[in-house]
């Protein structure tokens, strides 16, 4: 009997049926743990994704609508508490919609360097309010005018929690001490993106500092305010107020005969960002040449000589008045010359500021106010039968374009009105025939804050703060004094009078 009980208990030791079902059993609850947790894993991902969906939206809606304008980030609120309604699926009350209840909108004049919770990992940590927290510096907009980024963030903290942030896990943490419920943050940033197209390859150091100095001064009536564009000599040149240089284009340096083109192309083939631009040197004789033929004055006379530049493709403006006399009209030796000693009196260029090289001037000479001699103009190239100005149409003038004119409003009224008496000057180019609108006349320039930034003359990235249109109101002078006159029209910011609208691109571009 002993015997026989030792042997059934070799026997049960050496067998090993059934021993899979023991480790099959302290796996199952593993395994069935491992599914759960990557199912959570997924429908975390997935509400993330959600949410972050919907906080894109929500971003570029509103960044679409920061223009600068006075309502700007009143019709950012607008979009997104109008236009866009999003779902979420996966959170604690199944589907949920986001809506503006369920974010923090934030506008910001910059970018901040990190998130607003300070990761790990971020080079800059940044307090709740969006100040960096070593310097103090705030990254928030003070108005519509500077609010150029819509910061969204998703309510998942505090005592403000989306229902669209809150996560419900089938795995129970709560046995293992902690909670079963978690939330999922989420954070959008988009900005408001100016393109500015068909510009000529050329900044000028703005003469009033700031873009809102000189847009008050160009809403402030009627009369437009003359720049005075130095040419400035040498690389190592430094650059003051009405100095002018090139820009390189975005596709890299243009050669001297490429920037000539483009500075005498109806449509240059570039596009600038309002972001940053990059200065490079160049010769100021293609600012010459590229200039001119607006006025009909091409390389090498009438001839051309295989010049790039020529009437069919550079074509002059319908009003070429200049203060110079034509020689060999409708020939190939037609060329403007200025006038002798005994005709200076018979010829007469839209004249520059009154305040030009005196004190009454505030920029060194180098940007007037607006005033300038429209009865002494009148009287050379609109005289009447006595040599008087003519008073019929010196009065249409003002009529038009108001007692104290624009420059450019005026050339523009002597197209209009070919039936004006006119002096020894024609107002039509004599020489070339094939013509465009008085915009022709106009070249379209960035404008960069030269006190804030320190430009010496080599190629450098800078921000400009914005681009304007400058009429031409004579030709540009010839090597070495390349100087160029012309008024400011407008700018290109939310202040500006509207005329360079047509070479903007307003994009709201994701950024985070």
């Amino acid at each position: 009997m002993r015997r026989k009980v030792s042997r059934i208990i070799r026997e049960f030791r050496r067998d090993e049926n059934g021993n899979v079902l023991v480790f099959v059993s302290i796996m199952i609850p593993v395994l069935v743990g491992f599914s759960v947790l990557t199912v959570d894993l997924a429908r975390v991902n997935s509400l993330h994704n959600d949410v972050q969906s919907g906080l894109d939206a929500m971003a570029l809606a509103a960044a679409a609508e920061l223009d600068g304008k006075t309502d700007a980030r009143a019709r950012a609120a607008r979009a997104i508490q109008n236009l866009l309604a999003n779902q979420t699926n996966f959170s604690k009350d199944g589907q949920q919609t986001l809506g503006p209840s369920d974010v923090t909108v934030s506008y910001l004049h910059g970018i901040p360097p990190t998130a607003k919770d300070g990761t790990p990992g971020d080079a800059i940590a940044l307090a709740a309010d969006g100040t960096e927290v070593a310097s103090g510096k705030s990254w928030v907009a003070t108005g519509d005018a500077d609010a150029v980024f819509a910061e969204v963030t998703l309510n998942s903290g505090g005592s403000s929690v989306s229902p669209s942030s809150l996560f419900q896990t089938i795995f129970p943490i709560s046995l293992l001490g902690g909670s079963d419920n978690a939330t999922v943050g989420a954070q959008a940033v988009a900005g408001f993106t100016t393109t500015i197209c068909n510009v000529t390859p050329m900044f000028i150091c703005n003469p009033w500092g700031d873009i809102n100095s000189l847009a008050d001064v160009l809403s402030a009536g009627t009369k437009k305010p003359m720049v005075w564009l130095k040419e400035q000599g040498g690389n190592n040149a430094q650059y003051g107020p009405g100095n002018y240089g090139f820009l390189s284009s975005p596709d890299g340096n243009l050669s001297a005969a490429e920037l000539e083109k483009n500075l005498a192309e109806l449509h240059p083939p570039t596009c600038f960002t309002q972001t940053s631009v990059t200065t490079r040197p160049g010769n100021v004789a293609s600012a010459t040449d590229g200039i001119n033929v607006r006025f009909d004055m091409y390389p090498n006379g009438n001839s051309y000589n295989g010049n790039k530049l020529n009437p069919t493709d550079d074509p002059p403006a319908p009003n070429v008045r200049k203060g110079m006399q034509v020689t060999g009209v409708n020939g190939n030796n037609c060329r403007y010359s200025a006038p002798n000693n005994g005709q200076t009196s018979q010829y007469m260029a839209l004249p520059r500021d009154t305040c030009f090289g005196t004190s009454a001037c505030d920029h060194a000479g180098t940007a007037g106010d607006g005033t300038w001699d429209l009865a002494g103009y009148w009287k050379v190239n609109h005289p009447d039968k006595s040599g008087n100005a003519d008073a019929t149409s010196l009065a249409s003038v003002q009529s038009s374009c108001g007692a104290s004119p624009s420059r450019y409003c005026v050339a523009n009224q002597e197209i209009l009105n070919s039936t004006w008496p006119s002096g020894a000057e024609a107002t039509a180019p004599q020489c070339n025939s094939t013509t465009q609108t008085i915009n022709r006349r106009l070249i379209y320039v960035a404008l960069v804050n030269c006190s804030t930034n320190t430009i010496t003359g080599g190629s450098q990235t800078v921000v400009p703060e914005g681009y304007a249109s400058i009429f031409l109101t004579e030709a540009a002078g010839s090597p070495p004094n390349t100087d160029i006159y012309g008024e400011v029209e407008d700018v290109s910011t939310q202040i500006g009078q509207g005329t360079l609208q047509k070479f903007q691109r307003n994009e709201a571009q994701l950024y985070r």
